[in-house]
């Protein structure tokens, strides 16, 4: 294998795990601000539910009241039926006092459907009430669970950031170095990843099939192949790619044997 590439498969790692950690930073504040839209609509919710209790409440107190009033004018119009003198003044005021009554069976009909809304209104208001409590506890763990995550993952980009520095610094020690990275980066950049496995003969990045030749060109591991003097690439993808024997083994029974990529780290 050629020994930037050696060194690049390592340095993907840390670039790979580097970007993990700056995409979960970035999406934590969105997750809590998602977290705090969905309390306050919470909140919005109940003071809508309260707000219809308030109104059912008010509502039957003025039935109440309004009831109270034409009971007393029944009571008042009764009195003026005792000292009526004609029939003409009795059954005119007992027509009142009908109406009166007519009104007030209405009247408690309303009310009793006002407390049938409002006794729905409240157990709304429970649930509500429930909603809130737990869409506040919900969002203060996460605050406390993001804000512990970002001081976490910052120094881990910190720490991943020195080794993927001194790495790159190692490979520009090489002859062909600087170039290496140079083509690294380029296919980093358009990819999202410059390195890829082949396995059974094919890139794992793209799954397109290798040629034959190249194929064995990876597979061939002495020091003057031709995967040693220069970096092959999948002619498909255009990403580096790199030959492991220990994950590539078909054609016998799986044996532990140490990964290249493991070799590399623990030499490193």
């Amino acid at each position: 294998m050629h020994q930037d590439l050696e060194k690049m498969i390592v340095l993907q790692g840390h670039d790979v795990e580097a970007k993990r950690l700056r995409d979960e930073m970035t999406a934590l504040p969105k997750h809590v601000a998602a977290l705090e839209t969905k309390a306050k609509a919470t909140q919005g919710q109940r003071a809508v539910v309260l707000d219809l209790i308030a109104k059912e409440d008010a509502l039957r107190r003025r039935q109440e009241s309004d009831i109270a009033d034409l009971r007393q004018k029944i009571a008042r119009t009764q009195k003026k039926i005792d000292l009526a003198t004609t029939t003409v003044q009795v059954t005119a005021l007992e027509h009142e006092a009908a109406f009166a009554k007519a009104e007030i069976s209405r009247l408690e009909d309303a009310e009793l459907e006002s407390m049938e809304r409002g006794e729905a209104l409240e157990t709304h208001r429970v649930l509500a009430d429930t909603a809130v409590d737990e869409a506040a506890a919900i969002l203060e763990r996460e605050r406390v669970r993001a804000a512990e995550t970002v001081a976490r993952d910052q120094l881990a980009l910190a720490e991943a950031d020195a080794k993927r520095n001194a790495l790159r610094a190692e490979v520009l020690l090489s002859p062909t170095g600087e170039a290496s990275l140079a083509a690294y980066d380029r296919i980093a950049r358009a990819k999202g990843s410059a390195v890829s496995e082949a396995l059974h003969q094919q890139c794992t990045a793209c799954q397109m099939m290798l040629r034959p030749q190249r194929w064995n060109d990876l597979r061939d591991n002495s020091p003057d192949s031709t995967a040693s003097t220069s970096i092959l690439s999948c002619e498909n993808c255009g990403r580096m790619l790199y030959y492991d024997p220990a994950r590539d083994s078909p054609g016998r029974k799986p044996v532990q044997v140490e990964s290249i990529a493991a070799q590399i780290v623990r030499s490193l």
